[in-house]
């Protein structure tokens, strides 16, 4: 089988759609990479490699071979840094900065001169004739062009070579003929002799443009740099250093200088470095800002702790477990930051879009040129400035940008409130959702189950317990766990077991001392062919109705039954009744029996339940809704619940539940709290609405921007300053997103 590692890697120099879909293409050819992702909000290519097939240092090359510049610091070591991040991000800012800087300040002059000679009293046309001072133009424009625009015509000769175009080669080509068309006039004047009109020069519609797209540039890294605020948030909830305790000794180490093993010392009011276990003192908590809950949570001897917490009171010492991008922390920001690199398939839209529209756009801008030239009869400068106005009003970046940023802003929103979708997808999907199904035990209750009742016939107490408690010790279902903290109170015996086999949904069987004894529900009594009458007052009596039901039977006899009751989560019923008013279905699926689930669906405000359903009964049930049309969503938190959150078309896992239902999960809320589901649905409704309004602005503003500049409505001045105030306009509208309440 081959092993393929996942990366995500910085690409420099992408601006727009067509960039990503360039950067997609170089990397998608090389030998042993597949699954490629461009994120143009977040500026990074991620895929899968086989690093036995691919160097990567040679896609680096490819890379930069079409215009663009891969950063392999991900390859060097283990994790990035906030720090590193900041830099990464500051540092494109000051070159931006500069270089507009400049232009802005070569760009004033040459408009106020450009402006003045209009006036007869101008001071330059006392002293100089018309073609000296557009020399002067010439003189402090080519600096503009040459390194304030420098990135723009590299770029574009990068692309001229492979035969592609991109929203730089617009700027370049669009600008680049003002220019020469200028200094063409300037310096040769009598090649344009049979032209009308042709001493006019548009050295100011040139820098002004280069200035206003730098503007553009450097206003958009500024609001992208914003959308990322999340990862650097959850980055900076840890400490840069600990109290590390050696010979009992207090030494404060920094992070990096952890290790597994290591005893930490936190006083109170302190954050805690990373995960670990308690091995003296008791405290309180405060988690929020991992899983969302706002009170503090009890912990004690043995309690787990998690990195980025703060204690709030109490002393206590913990031996670290995990560190770095196996911790709790660590797995929380590789998710977002997998989830802000990934695509919705809406995207899908713009990327097919892109394909074509730079070279449409170079299309549209030649028609436009030959037909104000021949058939409008028009003067070469009005066909030519129409031409830039083509080129330059035409956005790209827009397009790219619509769908990313607002994606970046929502997942990191989420992160913030306990809730970590997989992917785009997941929280596309999520907003078709009209149908939620949801397990019962741990997830619309409380999952603190307790033994109500015993009764037990022919065997002692002690006896029925100790064979009960064998069996389920082997188990980590919630009923077991009851079972398991019952007996704990009680002189039971452990016995070992042999051929033990766990019927999933029904119960567990094992030999004990040479005897088949079988613990679980009556389907599974049934199957075995243990009656059950020999209960059957117990069994009819009123106090055992609304309760779950171990039953245990030894050789096939039935030997007794114990009663577990729950309760149901007190944010339950609001979170139903919130799921009505938005038009979806809540439904309760229990393995339990049909009184018991009756009774829970009673009180959560659910009228459809599916009672008594195994594991492979929730699937198939899953697969029913699906075939009535239903787009249909999972909420569990247990391995029983894996194969339907895999089923169903979104599965949302309960983060205090077992690995196993994580991971078949596209949602998981690190909280129990039962709001998170309702707070991802708004959240998923919401993003998508703003990516909706994203994608009609950019191509709107393209719809109608592009025929008013074909038809000589539009100044490319005033196009440019469009272009750039565009791509601006969709991020800030993404970033709405972070002060909308969910």
């Amino acid at each position: 089988m081959i092993e393929t590692k996942k990366i995500s890697l910085p690409v420099e120099g992408m601006t727009c759609a067509s960039c990503v879909a360039r950067v997609e293409k170089t990397v998608a050819k090389v030998e042993g990479i597949k699954n490629v992702s461009v994120n143009l909000a977040t500026e990074k290519v991620s895929f899968d490699y086989d690093p036995k097939l691919v160097d990567l240092k040679d896609v680096a090359a490819r890379i930069e071979d079409a215009g663009y510049k891969l950063d392999l610091i991900d390859t060097t070591k283990e994790e990035t840094s906030d720090t590193e991040l900041k830099t990464s991000n500051s540092d494109y800012q000051q070159e931006l900065k500069k270089d507009l800087i400049f232009s802005i300040i070569m760009t004033i002059p040459i408009v106020i001169i450009n402006m003045g000679i209009m006036w007869e009293n101008f001071f330059l046309n006392n002293h100089f004739t018309a073609e000296q001072i557009n020399k002067i133009l010439l003189i402090l424009t080519t600096p503009v062009i040459f390194i304030s625009g420098k990135r723009f015509f590299s770029i574009f000769l990068k692309n001229l070579k492979h035969f592609t175009a991109d929203m730089n080669s617009l700027v370049a080509v669009g600008t680049g003929s003002a220019y020469i068309y200028s200094m063409l006039i300037t310096l040769f004047p009598e090649l344009f002799s049979h032209h009308q009109n042709v001493s006019h020069v548009y050295f100011d519609t040139t820098v002004v443009i280069i200035t206003l797209i730098l503007l553009g540039r450097y206003l958009e890294a500024r609001a992208k740099s914003k959308t990322g605020t999340a990862i650097k948030k959850l980055m900076e909830l840890q400490p840069k250093t600990a109290l590390v305790k050696e010979n009992n000794l207090e030494i404060e180490k920094p992070l990096s200088e952890l290790k597994i093993g290591d005893i930490i010392i936190i006083k109170p009011g302190a954050k805690i470095p990373s995960d670990g276990l308690i091995i003296s003192g008791t405290s309180a908590i405060d988690e929020s800002m991992i899983t969302g809950e706002s009170l503090p949570v009890e912990k004690i001897i043995g309690s787990k702790v998690i990195g980025g917490t703060i204690n709030t009171n109490g002393y206590f010492e913990f031996e670290i477990t995990d560190i770095g991008k196996d911790s709790v922390l660590g797995h929380i920001i590789k998710l977002v930051e997998d989830a802000q690199g990934s695509k919705a398939p809406i995207q899908n839209i713009a990327d097919k879009v892109a394909a074509v529209f730079v070279p449409s756009v170079i299309l549209i801008a030649i028609v436009t040129f030959i037909y104000w030239l021949i058939f409008a009869q028009a003067d070469l400068s009005i066909a030519l400035i129409n031409f830039v106005a083509v080129l330059i009003i035409a956005c790209p970046c827009a397009l790219g940008l619509a769908t990313p940023t607002a994606l970046i802003v929502a997942m990191g929103k989420a992160a913030q409130n306990g809730i970590l979708f997989k992917d785009g997808e997941s929280l596309e999907e999520l907003h078709r959702a009209d149908t939620i199904v949801f397990d019962k035990t741990g997830t619309l209750t409380e999952g603190k189950l307790s033994i109500k009742d015993i009764f037990f016939d022919s065997i002692s107490e002690k006896e029925f317990l100790s064979f009960l408690a064998s069996l389920e010790k082997r188990s980590d279902h919630p009923l077991a766990k009851a079972v398991i903290d019952y007996a704990s109170d009680k002189d039971v015996n452990y016995y070992e077991t042999e051929g033990f086999e766990n019927r999933s949904g029904k119960g567990l069987m094992a030999k004990i001392n040479g005897k088949l004894v079988i613990a679980g529900n009556s389907q599974l009594m049934q199957e075995n062919k243990i009656p059950l009458e020999r209960f059957s007052k117990e069994l009819s009596n009123e106090s055992i109705k609304n309760t779950s039901i171990i039953f245990l039977a030894v050789e096939k006899e039935l030997k007794g039954f114990v009663t577990v009751v729950d309760s149901i989560k007190p944010t339950s019923k609001e979170v139903i009744d919130g799921l009505k008013k938005i038009n979806v279905t809540p439904v309760l699926s229990s393995g339990d029996n049909e009184s018991t689930t009756k009774k829970i669906a009673g009180l959560a405000g659910i009228e459809k339940y599916f009672a008594e359903v195994t594991p492979e009964n929730k699937l198939v049930k899953i697969k029913e809704l699906q075939s009535e049309n239903k787009k249909v969503v999972m909420v569990g938190d247990g391995i029983n619940d894996a194969p339907a959150l895999a089923q169903s078309d979104i599965g949302i896992a309960i983060g205090t539940g077992t690995d196993v239902a994580i991971e078949s999960a596209g949602v998981v809320l690190l909280s129990g709290d039962l709001k998170g589901v309702l707070k991802a649905i708004r959240l998923s409704n919401k993003t998508i609405s703003v990516i909706k309004q994203n994608l009609f602005w950019a191509f709107i503003y393209n719809v109608i921007g592009i025929p008013l500049a074909a038809l000589g409505m539009l100044n490319p001045m005033f196009a440019a300053l469009a272009m750039s105030l565009s791509s601006v306009s969709v991020i800030s509208n993404s970033l709405r997103l972070k002060s909308s309440k969910i």
